[in-house]
């Protein structure tokens, strides 16, 4: 049962990403609709690396600030889940995890999405396919790039990957520089929303036409997809249900019973303006 009526998330991001980023708005909106039924509420901690986010949680557990914590973004050699374990402080952990199953988790298949992209992208002709990537660190960006390579190298296709860091600014950049290129991609899917539309807006400044020489597929529907010119396509995710499902793994946590393995909703492609038959098809 709750004793501190608080639930601890700590974001180990930039601080002004979340001001424009919807995802971890709305996915905090689901995990606070949830607890409300039990008169809980999530204690939220913005840090900027995931040392400092070791060091919230080792003060949390000090001081009974909180009954569990929510672990998102996990990493290749992630210490926290050791660290928490050792302290004794309960944890969901959220995406892409590949830890034990008597690990309290709700687990994101990264995998089929890109399968569904690229199978949208290859019926489509494009055969000059291009990535923006999240962070190289993070377990579900590796997942998505290992999904991606495989299905390239089953259709004969060499794609191409640059890294991200889910800001506007990164999209921007690395549109450029992909549409600079001497023989430039027909289509580009980015791992989020605010990218994708950071890199219509480049694409347009260039000259280059979307969809009809190139298209571009977003990772997280949003408003920002939805109101840009042309709309955008995007790789859809029910992210205020995830965050209830999460909230759903929490209550079972603190409550000291089982907790049921859990899967966040499926990523599904999403077709709007920003996609079309590729040019040289």
């Amino acid at each position: 049962m709750s004793r501190t009526e608080a639930i601890g998330l700590v974001l180990a991001r930039p601080a002004r990403l979340l001001g424009v980023e919807p995802f971890f708005m709305e996915f905090i909106a689901g995990i606070e609709e949830k607890l409300a039924e039990r008169g809980l509420s999530v204690l939220l901690h913005v840090v900027a690396t995931h040392g400092e986010e070791i060091a919230t949680h080792r003060r949390w557990a000090e001081r009974g600030l909180v009954d569990a914590v929510v672990v998102v973004n996990l990493t290749g050699g992630d210490r926290r889940p050791a660290v928490l374990a050792g302290l004794g402080l309960p944890a969901v952990m959220v995406g892409a995890w590949d830890g034990g199953p008597d690990t309290p988790a709700v687990i994101t298949d990264n995998a089929a999405p890109v399968r569904e992209a690229l199978d949208v992208l290859f019926g489509l002709g494009h055969r000059r396919i291009a990535r923006v990537t999240g962070p190289a660190d993070l377990v579900h960006t590796r997942a998505r790039t290992a999904a991606l390579r495989e299905c390239c190298a089953a259709a004969g296709v060499e794609p191409l990957l640059v890294e991200g860091d889910y800001s506007a600014e990164a999209g921007a950049e690395l549109t450029g520089q992909l549409l600079r290129r001497p023989e430039r991609p027909t289509a580009v899917l980015y791992d989020n929303d605010v990218m994708a539309v950071a890199g219509l807006g480049v694409a347009k400044e260039r000259g280059v036409r979307v969809p009809e020489d190139l298209s571009l597929i977003a990772w997280d529907d949003s408003t920002l997809c939805r109101l840009a010119s042309p709309a955008l396509s995007t790789m859809s995710v029910d992210v205020h249900r995830f965050g209830v499902l999460v909230a759903a793994s929490v209550l079972e946590l603190i409550d000291g019973g089982p907790v049921a393995r859990r899967w966040s909703p499926p990523a599904r492609f999403t077709a709007r303006g920003s996609t079309a038959t590729a040019p040289d098809a």
